[in-house]
């Protein structure tokens, strides 16, 4: 969600589908047959819906081939403009539905009645195929409930404040994109910046959202649609950012911007680009920063979903050290394997589902445009198919990415059919996506997939150090291991759930190889009156998202609202 950040948008479509069908005399209430109207629903479906559905397997939301033929032309109008308001009147269908996918889609009532036809139309075109019968008895019986056992409460309670409101970047929801802070530390004084995917790059100064750097108007093929993990993604100074000047960048960018350093078979659809860029920046302490841009390493996707995650330097390393000045890059499957591509993201020979680590400062790649780090394990594999960036892989969508004090890197994974988890990265290992999620074999055989438990001595993969299923959310939000001043929580590692807005915790000190630490749960009050994060902001998707600021004081905030919440404290109830 996305979810490097994700949305069950709705059990037949997705979205926050924004309008653009040219008007008709008098809106259709049958599918078309006319090519233009289809075209232009294939272009609203790939731009605002692929991220959860696809015509193969479900995913985030069902797969979709047939489904014009199991239900009306006008049950699924008003599906998309208001599918709880069936739910609530007792809609059987819209009901089990909604048992089934566990997330509500929200309404729609921006979205004409012609918009809803060219989808629809374009929907249409994609029949029922006949269920392929797989043998899957060699895997047992199919686990429906990975974890029996409840995340249980912690007795302790976040006391959160409220801090600053983001400035509103749409009329739709999300209302703001905003994903990640960073506390820039220079000769003259600290700089807390935090980034809108939309595009901008916010400085924070006496209460004030002030842009320093506006990606849309920097790079002409920026897209920040259809939303969810696409747009700017992320950003990272150069550990001496105030001698060199060097900040660096991703983004997405539209299908066939530029020929793509990564690529595949053109039978398979490119949905958009990810790029890596450096950007030399003139003056360092300006308000604005004037930057000049050099791209370093551009990849194609398969679909909106799942692309290039966080962009880090390991802030524990230091001059002299092996580590120091090395890019880390969290790149996840970009859907591959739900659209039932899984040769693009099941090998080192690919860079989708990995965390890479590259030199910046080098020139030794492929394309000469950055180096590849010869200590890395596939660099040094004797192997020329493989692909010396790659760290670690094996993951669907490692969308944060943390050290602990001791040294230990740690990376959320966001999860598909039932399993959400956080690793121990270590370089070399294979931590098991496309055939793993979690601790449980995972099998894309048919057009639902479904979770296996492991066979006997199982070695083939590394496996998550904590996890939880899709009973307790749907979307892991990274966290990290707090060092700050408050007492109660040193040493844990903090995270949430984007979807559902619940905020957990683990003890660092119980995290290790081969066994799953235990998760607990934090009350949350706000302003002094408890609540649940996902009622205070008033959406079926809480889009909740955490991260540090000055003096590890501990940000939580929603897209959906833009309402940027401190942790003022912890206490037991």
């Amino acid at each position: 969600m996305s979810f490097n950040k994700r949305f069950i948008l709705l059990p037949f479509f997705c979205c926050t589908i924004t309008v653009g069908i040219a008007q008709q005399k008098k809106p259709a209430s049958t599918y078309s047959v006319n090519k233009t109207v289809i075209a232009q629903g294939d272009a609203l479906f790939q731009k605002n819906c692929s991220d959860c559905h696809n015509f193969k397997t479900r995913g985030i939301g069902p797969d979709l081939s047939g489904v014009t033929a199991d239900a009306s032309y006008a049950y699924l109008s008003k599906f998309i403009s208001n599918s709880q308001a069936l739910v609530k009147a007792g809609d059987k269908r819209a009901a089990a539905i909604f048992a089934e996918y566990k997330v509500p889609m929200p309404s729609h009532p921006q979205l004409k009645p012609t918009d809803i036809n060219a989808i629809l139309s374009f929907i249409n075109t994609y029949k029922k195929q006949a269920e392929v019968y797989v043998n899957t008895a060699a895997l047992g019986i199919p686990v429906t409930d990975p974890m029996p056992a409840k995340i249980a409460k912690s007795g302790l309670t976040l006391k959160l404040q409220e801090w600053l409101t983001a400035p509103k970047t749409s009329t739709k929801n999300p209302s703001t994109r905003i994903t990640q802070t960073f506390v820039l530390k220079g000769p003259k004084g600290n700089r807390m910046l935090m980034l809108e995917m939309r595009g901008k790059l916010y400085e924070i100064k006496d209460g004030r959202f002030n842009t320093i750097m506006d990606m849309a108007q920097l790079k002409p093929n920026f897209i920040p649609e259809p939303g969810l993990a696409s747009g700017w993604g992320s950003f990272a100074f150069h550990p001496e950012f105030y001698k060199n000047g060097l900040l660096y960048t991703t983004h997405t960018e539209k299908k066939g911007s530029a020929p793509a350093d990564y690529t595949y078979a053109d039978s398979i659809p490119v949905a958009l680009q990810w790029v890596v860029n450096e950007w030399k920046i003139n003056d360092p302490n300006a308000t604005v920063f004037d930057a000049t841009p050099r791209e370093m390493l551009r990849v194609n996707m398969p679909s909106p979903i799942h692309g290039m995650q966080q962009i880090i330097f390991n802030p524990l390393s230091k001059p002299g050290s092996a580590d120091y000045g090395l890019i880390y890059l969290g790149i996840g499957d970009g859907g591959s394997a739900e659209a039932r591509y899984p040769q693009l993201c099941d090998a080192p020979t690919q860079i989708r589902s990995s965390i890479i680590r590259i030199d910046p400062a080098g020139r030794n790649s492929k394309n000469g445009k950055y180096g590849i780090v010869a200590a890395n394990a596939w660099a040094k594999d004797a192997d020329q198919n493989t692909l010396g960036e790659v760290y670690a892989r094996g993951f669907r969508n490692p969308n944060k990415i943390t050290w602990a004090a001791d040294g230990t890197m740690l990376a959320s994974d966001i999860g598909y059919t039932m399993v959400e988890e956080l690793n121990i990265v270590k370089p070399g290992l294979d931590y098991g996506w496309p055939e793993r999620e979690g601790t449980f074999v995972l099998n894309f055989a048919g057009k639902k997939s479904a979770i296996y438990n492991l066979p006997a001595r199982d070695h083939k993969y590394t496996y998550a150090v904590a996890q939880y299923d899709h009973d307790e959310g749907n979307a892991i939000s990274g966290g990290f291991v707090y060092e700050g001043k408050i007492a109660q929580l040193k040493g844990k590692y903090i995270f949430g759930d984007i979807v559902k807005g619940r905020m957990f915790y683990l003890e660092y000190k119980d995290l290790k190889l081969g066994q799953q630490a235990q998760i607990k749960e934090f009350d949350l009050q706000f302003n002094g009156l408890p609540n649940k994060f996902i009622d205070l902001v008033k959406n079926p998707k809480a889009d909740m998202r955490l991260d540090l600021g000055e003096n590890n004081t501990i940000y939580i905030w929603a897209k959906t609202d833009g309402k940027i919440w401190e942790v003022k404290d912890c206490i037991a109830n």
